[in-house]
């Protein structure tokens, strides 16, 4: 068990890790995590044919879809702190391997039961590799670049999983079965982890101190992050973004076919301007809040997911305005996930709690919002009627917008 030891100001930063080491880095845990988009939700737009040959309902979907991220937070929670004791190599490395072969696993499945099992699996080494991944990055990274960094590993599982899955499993549908195309992601992953463990390195307390707002590099107990006012925040934060995008990525396939009758390759069109738009948002926006400050940019970015939210609900079978609403939506709401995950919960707490408080914000959303509200969201759809699955994602934004000001500015920038 760790003692508390008290708190011992880092005088001055310690040195970044060389450019070289940086870019290299961040491109392979982007790539691990473009993985992980794609391992998630390459299942959504091959829904509507698996459900045919499984007979799977929309309930089945969000239990599908909630098991996964049920033990994607579970896991998060326990493994972000075991990744600040043993190091990130330890936990990265094998969350890699396991998921990219569960993953192919998946085409294998004969029915809901054993699709669950295989899925829960997977959140588990997934739920592994995020915490883990997003430390490893900030590590690696110049303090001044940090958000920046993080918003392109982040970036990665929006324009892997949700932009470009979606055109790509519906033009495979047309050349094999959707059993293989859960096979062919397996040996990307492998070589990702491959060349993380030719390269990657663990943190030193010290230099990973200059990346925080305590500037603290001393031990202490994992509890101590509940004494960071923004953790609790970010935990009720996360629970809302994840809520948006789970609910709208999980069913909105559904929506799209069989409320407003769009076709199969219309849907995969829209669908993909969830993983565009959300690229875009983890792109600009973190960057962004290096300059301007973290809080600033979250206030913004609930405000904008809220317009592009009304847009949403409101546009007809057209796939155009549906793609330019949902993008805009997705846009922001991927720029309040990679900011409250990444930057606002690692940087407000000492060095060597920043994979454990990532992996509780993490943990929490994942359950709660990415568990229980799709499950939540699956029943009213099959009872009431799909459209009003958007209300829920609206009540969340408006909860959002209360801890966004509700947070305290951490940026390096800002409190220079």
């Amino acid at each position: 068990m760790n003692t508390y030891i008290a708190a011992q100001p880092v005088s001055r930063p310690a040195p970044h890790r060389s450019w070289g080491y940086e870019w290299k880095t961040v491109t392979l845990l982007c790539l691990g995590f473009g993985l992980v988009g794609i391992d998630r939700f390459m299942i959504l737009p091959l829904f509507p044919v698996i459900s045919k040959e499984l007979n799977l309902d929309y309930q089945d979907l969000g239990q599908i879809t909630g098991v996964l991220a049920i033990a994607w937070g579970v896991a998060a929670l326990f493994m972000g702190n075991l990744s600040d004791r043993l190091g990130h190599r330890k936990v990265i490395i094998p969350a890699i391997v396991v998921f990219s072969l569960l993953a192919g696993l998946s085409g294998l499945a004969a029915g809901v039961g054993s699709l669950m099992i295989i899925r829960a699996l997977m959140g588990v080494a997934e739920g592994a590799y995020t915490p883990a991944s997003i430390v490893a990055t900030i590590d690696a990274s110049k303090p001044s670049r940090q958000g920046m960094n993080v918003g392109i590993q982040q970036a990665a599982l929006p324009l892997f999983g949700l932009g470009i899955a979606p055109i790509l499993v519906t033009q495979l549908l047309k050349v094999v079965e959707w059993h293989w195309i859960f096979a062919m992601v397996s040996i990307p992953g492998l070589a990702v982890a491959h060349l993380l463990y030719r390269g990657l390195r663990d943190p030193d307390p010290k230099s990973a101190a200059a990346h925080t707002a305590t500037q603290d590099a001393a031990i202490h107990p994992w509890s101590d992050v509940f004494k960071y006012r923004n953790i609790p925040l970010n935990m009720i934060g996360m629970l809302c973004w994840l809520t948006n995008l789970v609910v709208l990525s999980a069913l909105l396939p559904s929506y799209l076919i069989d409320y407003l009758h769009l076709t199969l390759e219309q849907m995969g069109y829209v669908l993909s301007a969830i993983g565009f738009g959300g690229t875009l948002g983890t792109l600009v926006m973190p960057a962004l809040s290096d300059r301007l400050g973290r809080k600033p940019v979250m206030i913004i970015s609930v405000v904008g997911a809220g317009v592009g939210l009304y847009f949403l609900m409101h546009a007809g079978p057209e796939p155009l305005a549906l793609f330019t609403s949902l993008a805009a939506t997705l846009f922001f709401i991927f720029s309040m996930i990679c900011l409250t995950v990444g930057p606002i919960s690692a940087e407000s707490v000492p060095a060597t709690l920043m994979s454990t408080a990532s992996g509780i914000v993490i943990g929490t959303g994942e359950i709660f919002g990415g568990g229980i509200a799709p499950v939540i969201a699956g029943y009213v759809a099959h009872h009431y009627g799909i459209q009003y699955i958007m209300h829920l994602a609206a009540i969340a934004l408006v909860v959002g917008l209360v801890v966004a000001l509700l947070l305290e500015e951490t940026a390096p920038a800002r409190r220079r």
